[in-house]
């Protein structure tokens, strides 16, 4: 059975090319790149043309405002947690009630350290008001932290504009946003279109890079204090040794992701159409999440009424596909995702959400098995659903008050 992979909003698979970059580091130039002997100089030369390959990506910036990372993670809390260590006075954060636990976490850790926080909501296709967003904004506000594209849904938000606003309301407000899932797959240009942007986050496992990297644009002049402390790396901002062959390896993934940006967004922006319009066809009592706003080309999040995720997920998994479900299973915990509730996804499709994201390996045949066989674990799981009559192919009767009583047990 072949393996279908369509989980790589997750994580995704390391790009041979990336790989090949990355294979000298591990063997003969294995040297510590803050020694001073001329071995070790090769691998300080390595991270800093990394650095300033990155930095091309972004439009050009200064290379030094680039601060490597052990992942996006560790990015944003050294985002939030370092612009507020620096706000003695100003105690105010936004976000959005959709982020990413990453920020989501550290913004309610704030909360519980006594700063005051606003949590933004969406409208039912994940949109944000931009007036609601406008009225948040506050004399005592430090920091703005909004996602620019969401994990779970691919919904897009307007980062260009709402760090413009932000700027042009109050110049000493930090904005600050997660592009984890978008660095590599948008363009990011942080002199010119995104040049109102302060603190932006990334990790490489989500651009065909390795796991245990990422990195932060911290523009200059910006007050974020560092909270690893012990070493003179990364400019005295971040002390660890260097993690040089991820380092390359993420920078080579940068460049490729440039490299193929055309082709990838076209191709998997056609996957994925194709498999919408066509489970849309097949499968009644469906919605796609976000599906009204931008979105970015490979994220497809479906809710299906009357069953449970975790159940598709079993199913898909048992086929050979791998995806994601909104529900937090893994975890033992059955609560349905935070971005679906605040998109206020039904109560008979928000537990029932699945998650197919692609990458550039993902091929036609990949989508035909999934049309294939998604629609086969949907009927037989509703089949089984005490919500659904198999026999009319649709709601039972009083499904509502069943569905409320079922949940009250």
């Amino acid at each position: 059975m072949k393996l279908v992979y369509a989980d790589n909003n997750a994580t995704t698979a390391v790009a041979p090319e990336v790989l090949d970059a990355m294979l000298p580091f591990f063997k003969g130039e294995y040297f510590n790149p803050s020694s001073m002997y001329e071995p070790a100089q090769v691998v300080s030369r390595a991270v800093a043309e990394s650095r300033e390959q990155i930095a091309g990506h972004f439009g050009g910036v200064d290379p030094k405002q680039i601060l490597f990372t052990s992942c996006a993670t560790e990015s944003n809390n050294t985002a939030l947690r370092g612009v507020m260590d620096s706000s003695p006075r100003r105690r105010h954060v936004v976000t959005t009630a959709v982020e990413h636990p990453a920020v989501l976490g550290v913004c309610k850790d704030l909360a519980r350290r006594g700063c005051d926080v606003t949590f933004l909501p969406v409208d039912g296709e994940g949109n944000l008001d931009m007036g609601e967003f406008v009225r948040a904004l506050r004399h005592d506000t430090a920091l703005v932290s909004i996602m620019h594209a969401n994990n779970e849904t691919g919904v897009i938000f307007p980062i260009d504009e709402l760090a413009r606003i932000t700027k042009e309301t109050d110049p000493q407000i930090v904005f600050h946003t997660d592009a984890t899932q978008s660095v590599g797959k948008l363009p990011i240009d942080l002199t010119g279109r995104y040049a109102h942007v302060d603190l932006l986050s990334f990790s490489g496992h989500k651009l065909h890079a390795p796991k245990g990297v990422g990195a932060l644009f911290v523009r200059r002049g910006t007050p974020c204090r560092s909270f690893m402390i012990g070493g003179h790396q990364e400019g005295g901002r971040r002390a660890g040794t260097e993690n040089v062959a991820s380092i390359v390896g993420m920078a080579r993934a940068v460049a490729l992701a440039v490299e193929k940006h055309e082709e990838d967004e076209a191709r998997i922006t056609g996957l994925r159409d194709r498999l919408e319009a066509t489970l849309l066809e097949r499968i009644p009592y469906m919605q796609i999440n976000g599906r009204g706003a931008p979105r970015l080309p490979g994220t497809s999040n479906l809710s299906c009424h009357y069953i449970e995720g975790e159940g598709m997920l079993f199913e898909l998994s048992a086929e050979g596909i791998c995806a994601s479900s909104g529900s937090a299973c893994t975890s033992g915990s059955l609560e349905p995702s935070h971005v679906l509730l605040a998109l206020k996804v039904p109560f008979t499709a928000v537990h029932g959400s699945i998650r197919f994201s692609l990458s550039r390996y993902n091929t036609d045949e990949d989508i035909d098995r999934i049309i294939d066989v998604f629609p086969r674990v949907v009927e037989r799981l509703r089949h089984a659903s005490p919500y659904w009559d198999a026999a009319h192919g649709e709601p039972r009767a009083n499904i509502e008050k069943m569905f409320v009583a079922q949940r009250g047990k």
